[in-house]
């Protein structure tokens, strides 16, 4: 196997970390699309192109399965351009929603960018499981992360602006794998709230669906952003300390 990894930006970081943590073996093409026009600002036809000619890259490289890291950008793995590339493709929303599906909780939060909250699967899914669901745009978070801006006061207002109205729910959904480096002053606002990380719930899925082994080649680091911005942004916001990251087009 080897193993695509692609996010707009760092995100995914925190999935290739715990993958090699359990999977060493497997070798990892990580593929950061900084370069481009923010995934949530791409209309849908535009970024599922977009996404399906990462993904036919990363298949030029010899990727085998990719992971799409991005809750925006998959909201568009079933469109037929991608579906069409004929590779295998897991995406972060369904194993949040099957993870969240298997908690307990009844009333659920869920906070992401604007494409992911608008595009309705969060909720459509957890409401046809029976769960209530309270949708919040958490727009600037992610820019702050990808900035390396985890504890500033900014960050604090914007979290407390956010996640005020979800004081009640039981369980709260992170719809953007960039707010796992949030998870403390999350979890300072709503302390008694269980939070369903989106990178471990993706994880165990791709566990469950691939057979993950390698032959322990190097990894891979790509972004058509800045290599160095891409590296400090990793350590910062996850403590990930990336090799060298080669700049690239498409």
């Amino acid at each position: 196997m080897k193993l695509g990894v692609l996010d707009w930006g760092i995100g995914g970081i925190d999935f290739q970390a715990r993958l090699k943590a359990r999977h060493p073996d497997v070798e990892v093409v990580y593929w950061s699309d900084s370069g481009a026009t923010p995934y949530g600002k791409l209309g849908r036809a535009a970024l599922a192109s977009r996404v399906a000619g990462v993904v036919r890259a990363l298949c030029e490289r010899g990727v085998t399965h990719v992971v799409v890291a991005c809750n925006a950008a998959s909201t568009v793995i079933g469109d037929p351009v991608l579906t069409r590339i004929g590779v295998e493709i897991c995406g972060v929303i369904a194993p949040a929603i099957a993870a969240t599906l298997d908690d307990p909780a009844r009333v659920i939060g869920v906070i992401g960018g604007r494409r992911t909250i608008s595009s309705g699967l969060y909720r459509d899914g957890l409401v046809a499981g029976g769960r209530r669901v309270i949708s919040r745009v958490a727009q600037p978070l992610s820019a702050m992360v990808e900035r390396g801006e985890l504890d500033s006061p900014a960050v604090h207002a914007e979290l407390g602006r956010i996640l005020r109205p979800l004081r009640r729910v039981e369980a709260l959904v992170l719809a953007c794998t960039h707010y796992t480096a949030l998870l403390g002053p999350i979890r300072r606002v709503l302390p008694d709230v269980r939070v369903i990380d989106p990178a471990a719930a993706t994880l165990a899925a791709v566990e469950r669906r691939w057979c993950l082994t390698g032959q322990g080649a190097r990894d891979m680091f790509l972004t058509t952003g800045d290599p160095q911005a891409t590296r400090e942004a990793a350590h910062l916001a996850f403590g990930v300390t990336l090799p060298e990251v080669q700049r690239v087009t498409l």
